[in-house]
């Protein structure tokens, strides 16, 4: 049995003249860990965190006029998506302010 090769993803890097800067910096010890480094590494795992749990879908139930909604499956339909998700892209539309509702 063959042993497979490592890949090693750094092997063939080339960096710019920015990186290159960066790399050389930190080769001469000119950067220094933060002296806060744990309460900021918890603080930023928590925002991470909690924009995962923004941007993931959430199921709601709603009320809607049954003519209504034969009219939108219809829609959704004719442009080959489910209507839930033409629903979403409504109401995501109207919470940014692209869509205006007429009342």
């Amino acid at each position: 049995m063959k042993k497979q090769k490592q890949h090693d993803p750094f092997a063939n890097l080339i960096l710019d003249d920015e990186e290159q800067a960066i790399e050389a910096a930190f080769e001469r010890g000119e950067y220094q860990q933060d002296p806060n480094f744990e309460e900021t590494k918890k603080m930023l795992k928590e925002a991470a965190k909690c924009y995962l749990e923004l941007n993931t879908s959430k199921p709601i139930t709603i009320r809607i006029n049954q003519l209504d909604l034969i009219k939108v499956k219809a829609k959704a339909s004719a442009g080959n998506i489910p209507y839930q998700t033409l629903l979403g892209s409504l109401i995501h539309q109207y919470a940014e302010g692209e869509t205006k509702l007429q009342m």
